[in-house]
């Protein structure tokens, strides 16, 4: 698990190096980055550290039933009090492995995140 960490570690970083620009900012410190680069980074993170639990795609069940699936994590968890939690370790009742993210880290997953919610089903009409 630390050595997939250490990998998606290394991809988030040379995301970070980017110059193609969609005008966006993280942190406030006027970055700016490649919006589809940092959503694809965060789809990698998702894959290697969470997919053995959680259904990480827009479509599919997760593989332990007890586990969310991350297009409907958004609808059921504040972004911000999630982003707070990764960055810090997040601690739930069940068993779950110990992580923690650099904040570009969660920059990734969280844009992945949003990029897979499903829409609510009174907005889909």
């Amino acid at each position: 698990m630390r050595r997939i960490l250490m990998v998606a570690s290394a991809l988030l970083l040379a995301a970070c190096a980017l110059t193609s620009v969609v005008g966006a900012q993280v942190g406030g410190a006027g970055v700016e980055i490649d919006l589809d680069a940092l959503v694809e980074d965060g789809r990698v993170i998702a894959e290697a550290g969470c997919a053995r639990c959680h259904g990480v795609g827009e479509f599919g069940e997760s593989p332990n039933s007890a586990a969310p699936l991350f297009r409907t994590l958004l609808s059921r968890y504040r972004a911000d009090v999630l982003e707070e939690e990764l960055i810090n370790g997040i601690r739930v009742a069940h068993p779950m492995p110990e992580f923690q993210f650099n904040p570009q880290g969660v920059d990734a997953l969280m844009a992945y995140l949003r990029s897979v919610q499903e829409q609510p089903a009174s907005l889909a009409q």
